[in-house]
C-alpha cells in the first residue's frame, strides 16, 4: 500500500476529509480524526475500538500494531507493506465508524 492510496480510501468514507495535524495528514469525520499518516514512517496509525483493535491484531500480526502512544485508547499502526487493499479498506472503515457519529454510521450502513 502506499499513502495514495491510504488517501484515496479514506477520502471515500462518508463525510472524510484531510487536514493536517502536527504537520502530517489526517483523516476526519465531523472533525474527529481516524487515521494519521505521520510522514517518512512505514505505517499509518488508526483508531478503532478496543475489541476491533484486538481482533485485527490478532488476525493480522504482520500488518497490524499496537501504536507505541495512547495505544489503550485505540490508537493502533498498520504496516503500509504488509497490509492489502482488502485489509486496509476494513480496517479504514472501522476506524471511520468508530469516531464517525452514529446517526452518520446507521445511514451509511443504510445505504450499502
Amino acid at each position: 500500500m502506499t499513502l495514495d492510496e491510504v488517501r484515496h480510501m479514506a477520502l471515500e468514507l462518508p463525510h472524510a476529509v484531510e487536514m493536517i495535524h502536527r504537520r502530517a495528514p489526517s483523516f476526519r469525520v465531523n472533525m474527529r480524526i481516524f487515521c494519521l499518516a505521520p510522514p517518512g514512517e512505514a505505517y499509518v496509525t488508526v483508531k478503532l475500538d478496543r475489541e476491533d483493535q484486538l481482533n485485527m491484531i490478532e488476525g493480522h500480526p504482520d500488518a497490524v500494531t499496537l501504536a507505541k502512544l495512547y495505544s489503550h485508547h485505540g490508537w493502533t499502526y498498520v504496516w503500509l507493506d504488509k497490509a492489502d487493499e482488502p485489509l486496509m479498506r476494513t480496517i479504514l472503515h472501522l476506524a471511520w465508524m468508530h469516531v464517525a457519529p452514529k446517526s452518520m454510521v446507521k445511514a451509511s450502513l443504510r445505504a450499502m
